[in-house]
């Protein structure tokens, strides 16, 4: 059984080509873009769901299902390179760091969730499958997560880039199933989101991360209030910075483009992205 359910991508243009052929590893073609976003609809819409559900709804939920939706809209940017081949994925997994304490030394240590075919599922199903693989995570309860962090304890530092490379070349290009080695299937899935929001920071780029092999990484900064112009009138609105990272062999300024549109449309309008308020149970 394979790791990830994969098919080759058809007639690449000219430019993927040379783009592929211009960078030989993930540690070159890294492209960064900023997008600013009015927060206020978002915010309003996650308030009314909150006190209709009893649930705690946030940004993070709220962009799983945006990013998700991009992926799912823009297929050709739901991809993997392999063998200098781009490959397009045929499920959607969206990633989110998780901060935790590790149970021995104290020290605050990442981890990660990573949520499936979100634009399939609605916000209360996003947030309660977060929040229950967030609370596995953190509790330490996760086998597979559990099993790879300690094992990578084990290994000296002199090793750990090569490692991680050969597990990154066994798992993606490879593209083996290696759950009987305790590595999780398909952990990293299509897109990394950080929400750096949460430290207070405005805005940040992330580095791609090579070993996963996913091409799109996005920072979620704090919201602020700031002056934005409606029409002729420059008001006090709120906004948030989203700050991206790409892999320039995968993806370039178009699918950037096509991107902002679809996460604009979801923070402008979230009542009909999202569809009504669900009520909570009598």
């Amino acid at each position: 059984m394979p790791n990830l359910r994969l098919r080759p991508k058809e007639h690449l243009s000219s430019f993927r080509r040379i783009a592929i052929g211009t960078w030989e590893t993930t540690k070159d073609p890294q492209v960064y873009g900023a997008l600013e976003l009015r927060a206020d609809e978002a915010l309003r819409y996650l308030a009314e769901f909150r006190a209709a559900t009893g649930k705690r709804a946030t940004l993070s939920h709220l962009m799983a299902k945006a990013v998700a939706h991009v992926l799912h809209e823009l297929p050709d940017a739901n991809a993997v390179l392999r063998w200098n081949r781009i490959y397009l994925r045929d499920d959607i997994g969206v990633f989110f760091q998780v901060e935790m304490k590790d149970p021995v030394t104290g020290e605050i240590d990442l981890s990660g969730a990573t949520l499936f075919d979100c634009h399939q599922k609605s916000l209360e199903q996003i947030v309660d499958e977060f929040s229950a693989r967030v609370s596995t995570v953190k509790a330490g309860k996760d086998q597979a997560l559990e099993g790879t962090r300690s094992t990578f304890k084990k290994i000296p530092y002199f090793l750990l880039n090569t490692v991680l490379n050969v597990l990154g070349f066994l798992s993606i290009t490879l593209n083996l199933d290696l759950r009987w080695a305790g590595i999780p299937k398909d952990p990293f899935g299509s897109v990394m989101v950080t929400n750096i929001g949460s430290l207070g920071l405005d805005e940040a780029y992330v580095p791609l991360v090579p070993y996963s092999h996913v091409p799109l990484l996005l920072a979620v900064g704090a919201v602020k209030r700031a002056a934005v112009v409606e029409g002729d009138r420059v008001v006090v609105g709120q906004v948030l910075r989203v700050s991206a990272t790409f892999d320039h062999r995968v993806l370039d300024g178009s699918h950037a483009a096509k991107m902002s549109r679809v996460l604009r449309a979801f923070f402008d309008d979230p009542f009909g992205k999202l569809g009504p308020i669900p009520q909570a149970p009598a």
